[in-house]
């Protein structure tokens, strides 16, 4: 083998790799159990004082890897995150509705032909990917030819911009530059508000091509508050700032009250004579500062020791001590700027009751929004400042956004990045009297409490045009146009999806992940060591490898693995082994011809690469497809499969060949062996004629099929939520509740509108889905149908219900999860589902014809998919017609894709054989020649599907309920994926062969 060292040197590389970046995931594992110890009492744990543990230490150090320090913060951003599956939270969708947009740009004009439009727009972009603004301007034109659209848009609020001889394509191109202008907008103040909210590892994305955003909050307790503040219309104010000098016996009154409010604690601390626990030493750290004596700088170990070896020298210190953190850890003199990791200190001071009552009503204290870095280059640190800004009587800004028609990023005179703003009349009043009052001083643009900008006002601004400069880059002047822009078009958010997982059954999912990944990766390592023995060995290794690379890629890129994503791995570790069994079988079928053990090892690995590269990279495609097309859980699944594709690759034919050829380096057999008595003969020295039963196999694949379809017509598929639209709720009893009684109970409940009860996973627990107010996306209506649940279900068990679920008792019932998808989004992810199918036939066909350049082929392999297809859905029909009852979802879709890209494998590997043994021969008789490729691979066929199954078993058995459906499919997917590739695939080139001749 060739460049054997350049293998060991990447093998190597990639392994310190992956221990570099999942040693922050030990470290953040361990930081998690102290934080849940400490928010830990009598075996119950308050959640949100774990949280606000690990807040408290955010921008603190807390790992050391070779001199280089790590804070929590980066050590979160290097962990492989758990999704919200596994540990609990939030996931929500929020819409940017685009009518409420253009009717904002309109100035809400109540022209028919307009109105009427914007509905027919609505309408006909449900469930497809079609851009709003061409809809509407189509239908506009439909409903009135003669009219244009600046008839519509040629308001005050847009004149300079919009008169009545503008034409039509500037004016949509006008309005699709506002629409994404909104969206982007709004993206940007959810994204501020999520960083704010409290919660460690927020994600937010906007989802290009749409006006959807996705937002994941892991952790989270209150779902409500969360609801709130995403939907929350945003609050764009203009504050005059205080000057520190007018406010400094203000300042010195505060930091009057918070010294003797430290000294008191200190006091009681040495009064009590207690030893500090790690969290008291922390707060005794806070309290004190971090400047000026010596028991400031002291570390939290130091004054551990100092507390139990002289608790005095402590209270004489904090004494003698006359300033709090509020002026010690200030950084500069001309304002209240402060390091970043020091806001939680500051906010303590600022939020006591005590130094609250001190701070006088005319003043209201806010931070900047963004941190400025350090000027010093080798120091990494980031300041914030605190504004002081005056307030009147009423507690109400002097100016806010709705007054603004417009924002834009400009150049100012120095050709530097600057923003320009106008205002409407009645703003332009106010805003000279605001700017003529604070000439040479500042003022504050305020968005949801946080300051954006302070600009100095230089002069007074009577026509309401004004232009704001400063040290601004070019994307901080367009973030802040399009701040001041949030007051002037309306942008709601709707939810469109909304999911809550609570923390016990995140736990349980993830109790249930590993054990899948354990038993699947002990079956698989037993099986290859009593199958193939010392060769076995081998494998087993790269199957090592295969799962820590896995592992250490994720976490490289800081992926979320979710419960899909742990299927994929677990599938991963069945599939894993195809590239060896490959390998092994050509090595023994090169044994049994005679040749030497080096010269075997060679020519097998040699013959068997165009195989496994086929295999690999039709189901690196499917991947593909999954990754780019899919949502959600579906995402996760594809990133673990894409990985694990090509760790699988590397590790099964690289590593592996070099392990082999040392241990074969002398020719040495004794040292090697790819056979156990048992397996020895296994399936070798066959000649069955698998070509003349194909049309046996026809009528059985077609009478399966046929009873599917019937069964899918008459009894139809059970949908999951994410297809059909509604919301889905799982609840927890501590006893078997009958789903079927439950079911006719809540029927009345929800006015007879749909509802749907079954398992899910045991008999204490059920997963309750329901249509009714499907159409209100609203959260009074969420409220109204959680309610009707909660009453129904209280009426029928007797039980109380119990928000908490870890705190429920014998007497309670809990909702351990929910989900809401509205109509519009299920449709967009049938469509998107359907797509990504029908997308992966046709790039397999593609593929496959390219590869072996026979249409024969490849519509052979892609007759074998349809069919695989339809087997699988008449599977789960069936199953429905006789009480089993499966979701059909996005996870499902995931099955279906994963199944096709397996069932294309078996296949590939049988048109590999032909193609080398004869190739194709017009005229000639192909029976003998495929009859001959399908003996010569069963062995590797039936090891390769008997080792996948059997993992998948163990996913369908340990996974849990969220994985049944997706198991299932595979299991059917399996065992079909391997007859159609026999009894299908490879007989239809033969028919249609005979038929072209």
């Amino acid at each position: 083998m060739k460049n054997k060292g350049g293998v060991i040197l990447l093998t190597v590389v990639v392994s310190l790799l992956c221990v570099y970046y999942l040693s922050f995931t030990f470290v953040a594992q361990r930081i998690n159990e102290e934080a849940t110890a400490a928010a830990t009492v009598d075996n119950t744990t308050d959640y949100a004082k774990k949280q606000q543990y690990l807040d408290s230490i955010w921008k603190e150090p807390v790992y050391n890897l070779f001199g280089i320090e790590f804070t929590y913060q980066e050590i979160k951003e290097t962990e492989l995150n758990l999704g919200l599956d596994l540990r609990g939270g939030m996931h929500v969708t929020l819409e940017v509705s685009p009518v409420e947009i253009v009717k904002g740009i309109s100035g809400d004009s109540k022209d028919a032909d307009f109105l009427k439009a914007l509905d027919m727009a609505k309408e006909n972009i449900k469930g497809t990917q079609l851009d709003f603004v061409s809809e509407f301007y189509a239908s506009f034109k439909e409903l009135a030819p003669d009219k244009t659209l600046a008839s519509v848009f040629a308001t005050a609020a847009n004149r300079g911009r919009i008169n009545l001889s503008t034409p039509d394509e500037e004016v949509v191109s006008l309005i699709n530059e506002e629409v994404n202008g909104a969206i982007e907008r709004s993206f940007n103040i959810l994204r501020t508000r999520i960083d704010r909210f409290g919660t460690s590892q927020p994600n937010i994305q906007r989802l290009q091509g749409t006006g959807r955003i996705q937002i994941e909050l892991p952790g989270v307790d209150n779902p409500t508050r969360v609801r709130k503040l995403l939907q929350g219309v945003a609050k764009l104010e203009f504050w005059e700032v205080h000057e520190i000098n007018e406010i400094f016996p203000t300042l010195q009154a505060m930091n009057d009250v918070a010294v003797k409010d430290q000294q008191a604690q200190l006091s009681e601390l040495v009064v009590e004579g207690e030893e500090a626990a790690p969290a008291q030493t922390e707060n005794i750290d806070d309290l004190l500062g971090s400047d000026d004596t010596e028991a400031d700088t002291a570390s939290g170990d130091d004054l551990a020791s100092q507390l139990e070896s002289d608790s005095t020298a402590i209270d004489s210190a904090a004494m003698a001590s006359e300033v709090s953190p509020l002026f010690s850890l200030l950084q500069a003199q001309y304002g209240l700027i402060y390091n970043l990791r020091d806001t939680a200190k500051i906010n303590r001071v600022l939020k006591d009751d005590a130094v609250q009552r001190s701070i006088p009503s005319t003043i209201k204290f806010l931070w900047a929004v963004k941190p400025i870095r350090s000027q010093d280059a080798l120091s990494q640190d980031e300041f914030i400042e605190l504004y002081a800004v005056k307030t009147n009587r009423g507690g109400k800004a002097p100016l806010t956004g709705e007054v603004i028609i417009d924002a834009r990023q400009e150049l100012d005179q120095r050709s530097a990045p600057s923003i320009g703003m106008n205002m409407n009349a009645t703003g332009a009043k106010r805003w000279k009297r605001l700017t003529a009052d604070n000439i040479n001083r500042r003022i504050a643009i305020v968005l949801d409490g946080y300051v954006y900008s302070a600009p100095n006002v230089q002069g007074e601004i009577p026509n309401g045009s004004s232009q704001i400069t400063g040290n601004f880059t070019l994307e901080e002047a367009k973030d802040l146009a399009n701040i001041l822009k949030a007051g002037s078009l309306p942008a709601p958010t709707t939810i469109v999806e909304d999911v809550v997982i609570g923390p016990t059954l995140g736990k349980v999912a993830q109790g249930q992940g590993v054990m899948s990944i354990v038993a699947g990766l002990g079956i698989v390592i037993l099986f290859m060591i009593a199958y193939y023995s010392k060769g076995g060995l081998v494998a087993n290794l790269a199957l090592f490898f295969n799962v820590f690379f896995i592992l250490g890629i994720l976490a490289q890129l800081s992926a979320a693995l979710t419960l899909p994503g742990i299927a994929g791995i677990v599938l991963t570790i069945g599939m894993s082994i195809d590239a060896n069994v490959l390998i092994f079988e050509r090595i023994k079928e090169e044994l049994r011809n005679g040749a030497g053990v080096k010269q075997a090892v060679s020519s097998g690995y040699q013959k068997a690469y165009s195989s496994i590269v086929d295999a690999n990279v039709t189901t690196l495609l499917v991947g593909l497809i999954l990754y780019f097309l899919g949502q959600g859980p579906v995402k996760g699944f594809a990133i673990t499969l894409i990985i694990g594709i090509i760790c699988s690759f590397f590790s099964a034919v690289f590593i592996t060949r070099v392990v082999v050829e040392w241990m074969t380096k002398k020719g040495d057999q004794s040292k090697i062996s790819f056979s156990t008595p048992l397996s020895k003969n296994f399936l070798t020295n066959m000649n069955f004629d698998f070509i003349s039963k194909r049309k046996m196999a026809y009528i059985f694949s077609a009478v399966f099929i046929g009873i599917g379809m019937i069964a899918m017509v008459t009894k139809g598929l059970t949908y999951g939520v994410d297809f059909t639209g509604g919301r889905s709720y799982v609840v927890s009893f501590e006893k078997p509740v009958v789903s079927s009684d439950l079911k006719v109970a809540l029927s009345s409940t929800f006015d007879n509108q749909g509802v749907e009860v079954k398992t899910f996973g045991a008999d204490n627990i059920l997963k309750i889905t329901t249509s009714y107010l499907i159409n209100d996306e609203s959260d009074e209506a969420d409220a109204n149908v959680k309610k009707a649940l909660i009453s129904g279900v209280a009426d029928f068990t007797k039980l109380t219900y119990v928000q908490d679920d870890t705190k429920a008792g014998e007497g309670d019932f809990t909702i351990a999860s929910s989900s809401k998808v509205g109509a519009t989004i299920a449709d967009d992810i049938k469509n998107a589902s359907f797509e990504s199918v029908v997308f992966a036939l046709i790039v397999i066909f593609l593929y496959i014809l390219v590869r072996f350049r026979k249409w024969q082929f490849g519509l052979g392999a892609i007759i074998a998919l349809f069919h695989d297809t339809l087997f699988v859905l008449s599977a789960f029909a069936i199953a429905n017609l006789i009480g089993i009852s499966f979701e059909v979802d996005q996870v499902f879709i995931a099955a279906m894709l994963t199944i096709i890209g397996y069932s294309i494998n078996d296949t590939v590997v049988v048109f590999d054989r032909v193609r080398e043994n004869l190739g194709l021969k017009q005229g000639s008789d192909l029976k003998p020649v495929f009859n001959e490729a399908l003996n010569s691979t069963i062995s590797r066929t039936m090891i390769t599907s008997i080792t996948t199954l059997i993992v998948v078993l163990i996913l369908f058995i340990f996974g849990g309920a969220v994985l049944k459906g997706f198991s299932f499919a595979l299991i059917v997917g399996i065992l079909i994926g391997t007859y159609s590739s026999i009894f299908i695939a490879t007989p239809v080139v033969i028919d249609f062969n005979k038929k072209k001749n």
